[in-house]
């Protein structure tokens, strides 16, 4: 999946207290939305000059995007799709950045907190068990942990499964690596033991934990968003981060570091789903009608939720009271004004199903 140069161009930063992905103006944050523009605009230059203008590729949500070599080697982790891709155009010994980076790539950390995504330093730490533990096997089965293992294997993916394209003028070689049918299974097991403690420290069904972080990130640590959206639960810092600080007692918004560990990040989306439930929505009297209303509050706020039904906060309350459930579900995947939350309510809702077995 290509990210062209246009989606780099961010609306200034809106902010609200109940909004997580939809916010109003607040203009204390454009400073740090246009460094953040800037930042992302120089990013896709870099790319742009070397890989050419169809060659963009940046970071998302479900996608690892890794330079190396001075921008001329990368690695793409599809977390969705199941599909590890490492290419290069290195002019000099090609073959020779191709088999460090699959080596790098399968040796990744877990700990996201210290990488780059926006540049091309070499700063990636090995973990003792990488990421892609037990979601890739090599040639022969097995599972990779030890540079020795990813070594043979980025030696055999470079025998045989190479492959070269043409891109303007430069030849692309690469090698595509498939990631274990269960590979989204494995990830969320991963993460269970903190969705399970966040949920009963805040009062949310865990489920509902693990169906958001899938449709936000397919449980990708190393998630980022072209609206500086951050973690497993793409937290922005300034939105749905400032409010679980002040929920906290703490000033001010976390920080990037902050929210790029998995356990702090499970933690914020987990109390901001809390402070949603508990708090900004707590007016909707039935349960799972508070349920669809949360989710669709995740993507798209509180207050756009509540203006489907009425812009008077009370009469929408008493609007949805007078639903039931299915009507309440009906409304917000059909009236939403955003196409976004509407599908947004559907998938995790969902999803949602699948994680009631956990």
């Amino acid at each position: 999946m290509k990210k062209l140069i246009g989606l780099l161009v961010i609306a200034p930063l809106l902010i609200s207290c109940s909004s997580n992905k939809k916010p109003v103006f607040h203009e204390e944050w454009v400073k740090d939305t246009n460094g953040f523009d800037i930042l992302m605009g120089q990013f896709a230059h870099n790319i742009e000059n070397i890989w050419g203008i169809n060659e963009v590729l940046i970071a998302g949500p479900k996608d690892y995007v890794k330079y190396s070599d001075q921008y001329y080697t990368r690695s793409h982790i599809n977390f969705d799709a199941g599909k590890i891709t490492i290419e290069t155009i290195a002019g000099t010994d090609p073959m020779a950045s191709l088999r460090q980076a699959i080596i790098t790539t399968l040796l990744i950390g877990e700990d996201p907190g210290n990488v780059d995504l926006y540049s091309d330093a070499n700063d990636i730490q090995l973990g003792q068990e990488p990421l892609l533990y037990g979601q890739v096997l090599d040639n022969t089965g097995q599972a990779i942990r030890w540079q020795g293992r990813a070594a043979s294997f980025a030696d055999y993916l470079i025998q045989n499964k190479l492959q070269r394209r043409n891109a303007g003028l430069h030849i692309i070689w690469s090698v595509t690596i498939p990631m274990v049918p269960n590979h989204l299974d494995k990830r969320a097991h991963k993460y269970l033991p903190m969705v399970r403690k966040a949920a009963e420290k805040y009062g949310v069904d865990q489920a509902l934990i693990l169906a958001i972080m899938q449709i936000e990130s397919s449980f990708n640590p190393y998630a980022v968003s072209h609206s500086d959206a951050l973690g497993l639960m793409q937290v922005v810092q300034h939105t749905a981060g400032a409010d679980v600080f002040r929920m906290k007692g703490k000033w001010g918004k976390p920080s990037r570091s902050y929210l790029l560990d998995p356990e702090n990040n499970i933690d914020a989306g987990t109390a901001y789903l809390s402070l949603l439930q508990d708090s900004y929505l707590s007016g909707i009297a039935n349960p799972l009608s508070r349920r669809y209303a949360v989710i669709t509050a995740y993507n798209g706020g509180a207050g756009s939720v509540l203006r489907v039904f009425s812009s008077d906060k009370n009469r929408a309350f008493s609007a949805i009271n007078d639903l039931s459930p299915a009507e309440v579900y009906q409304t917000l995947t059909t009236n939403h004004p955003s196409a976004e939350s509407r599908r947004y309510l559907y998938k995790v809702n969902n999803a949602q199903k699948s994680y009631h077995r956990y």
